[in-house]
């Protein structure tokens, strides 16, 4: 299996072979009231700009945004598109499958 950090920078490709982006951050859901926590991937931010890569820009350590990083994802984060952890069919080999057409998903 390839690790989450692996996943970034790698081509998204949909289910019609059309070229949807790179993959330029991961969102992740994370489980709190267990021993350990856990996180579980939510799903990846694509930009069919490779741009600055965005992992951890919008939050802190206790998933808090300040005004300022708020207004800044806005920016950053325009023009990239959300892709669904469930829509994932494929992912290694330096590229990732996704089972929707690119036209199907939603802006970030």
């Amino acid at each position: 299996m390839t690790s989450v950090t692996e996943l970034i920078g790698q081509s998204v490709w949909d289910s019609n072979g059309v070229w949807v982006g790179f993959v330029v951050d991961i969102r992740v859901v994370r489980h709190k009231g267990e021993l350990q926590q856990s996180h579980t991937v939510y799903g990846l931010v694509v930009s069919s700009r490779r741009g600055p890569l965005l992992l951890g820009m919008t939050r802190d350590r206790e998933g808090r945004a300040s005004w300022l990083q708020r207004a800044m994802a806005r920016v950053v984060y325009a023009g990239c598109t959300f892709v669904p952890w469930a829509c994932v069919a494929d992912y290694g080999g330096g590229e990732v499958h996704i089972g929707v057409v690119r036209k199907e998903l939603n802006r970030v």
